[in-house]
């Protein structure tokens, strides 16, 4: 399930008898590299403790609605946000009817409302309310609100009784999740990044960098991992372990990333130009560590490659999509850069001040000839995997031009 990693899962629990499962839904999760929060409703408490989801997922378990610890007050606004997914588990039959008639009437329907990324529910009952036809209506109306449906099950049940209405076992319901971040959108495809920043030598010691992290390169190359790509990631120096499925090709000055994306991007469909590169390298690099004599000291710095650029100008070149990491005037500084290099889309966003570098989360600003597109606040995981959504997109929108264009022309 290496899909689930470093995903932030949100698991709401109903109350019914089936809630005991879902604690071990949630050691499932965590043990598949998840982070874990817990919702449970009211009558969840009646059937399990809160210190059991604590313990298990490692957070506090959210119960209220109006939580004056959060920010502003607004605890369903955050947790909504911060959700990569949410899964009721076990979904009663009164908590599907509320959901249905889009209720907000306690925490855990209000999340549901608020929340963008998709929801899944696990029904658990019994086998006569589960069939039901006020159930069955409400369960097609979530269907076709976009909401995933996962069960029941068939088998005994705690009222003795034996028929549809069991809740999946948690196995299942984590294999379901894990499923539902492949989205396939781009199999078969050959994307290539570039991720974090460079390290450009002055002496054996010392050298010119910059405060990338590269959170958001690996994250854009998770997402595009979860679309069906096969990803080449080529890495400047960071502190991160690379989704297990991609390529890494580690690199450290701006030249060496250089002859890594003209070495590998041949064959490649997209490329994405995340990384945070050297604009400038010293002219000479030491041999031995520089001491410390005069009060002033001089380096001088030449040009380096322009990566973006030189894949950009390739005759047969995939689509391109660079990032403007700036901290003044960033529309303007990015649509530039667009026309100047030429390139398909780019990605905008304000560095500096807590922004940006070395954060959790971010937020992007894509701009390419047909407008602008607002990817608001949130985590870099989540806005990697919109990014992925929308460069599918048109990527997939250029081929068909092109190809209908060859068509043409034959």
């Amino acid at each position: 399930m290496n899909r689930l990693l470093g995903k932030q899962i949100l698991v709401g629990v109903t109350g019914g008898i089936a809630a005991y499962k879902a604690a071990e839904l949630v050691r499932n999760l965590k043990k598949a590299g998840a982070e874990v929060r817990v919702i449970m409703t009211r009558g969840a408490q009646e059937f399990v403790t809160d210190l059991t989801f604590q313990a298990l997922s490692g957070h506090p378990v959210y119960r209220d609605l109006l939580n004056t610890e959060a920010e502003a007050g607004m605890g369903h606004i955050e947790l909504a946000r911060w959700a990569d997914a949410l899964l009721v588990a076990p979904a009663t039959a009164d908590f599907i009817a509320r959901l249905h008639a889009g209720r907000a009437d306690d925490l855990l329907t209000t999340v549901a409302l608020a929340t963008e990324a998709p929801v899944a529910v696990a029904p658990a009952m019994n086998r006569v309310m589960w069939s039901n036809p006020a159930t069955r209506d409400n369960i097609a109306a979530l269907k076709q609100k976009g909401i995933h449906v996962w069960g029941p099950a068939a088998g005994e049940q705690a009222c003795g009784e034996v028929g549809e209405g069991r809740m999946l076992e948690p196995a299942e319901l984590a294999d379901h999740l894990d499923r539902l971040f492949a989205t396939g959108s781009l199999s078969g495809r050959h994307v290539v990044i570039t991720a974090g920043p460079t390290w450009e030598a002055l002496d054996p010691v010392r050298g010119l960098s910059n405060r990338s992290s590269g959170k958001m390169g690996y994250a854009i190359a998770q997402a595009a991992l979860e679309a069906g790509a096969s990803v080449t990631l080529i890495s400047g120096p960071v502190a991160l372990k690379a989704p297990g499925r991609a390529r890494l090709v580690e690199v450290e000055s701006a030249r060496d990333m250089h002859q890594a994306v003209m070495t590998h991007i041949n064959d490649a469909d997209i490329f994405i130009g995340v990384a945070a590169v050297a604009d400038y390298r010293p002219e000479t690099v030491a041999d031995n560590k520089i001491k410390k004599h005069a009060d002033e000291f001089t380096i001088k710095l030449v040009k380096n490659p322009d990566i973006l650029a030189d894949v950009a100008a390739l005759a047969d070149r995939p689509y391109t999509v660079g990032f403007a990491a700036e901290t003044t005037n960033v529309e303007n500084h990015a649509r530039e850069k667009l026309e100047r290099k030429h390139i398909d889309l780019i990605a905008a966003n304000r560095v500096g001040n807590g922004e940006g570098f070395g954060t959790d989360d971010n937020r992007l600003t894509l701009i390419d000839r047909d407008g602008i597109v607002e990817l608001p606040q949130q985590s870099k995981a989540q806005l990697a995997r919109q990014l992925i959504n929308h460069i599918t997109v048109k990527y997939h929108a250029q081929s068909t031009t092109e190809d209908s264009r060859q068509t043409h022309r034959q």
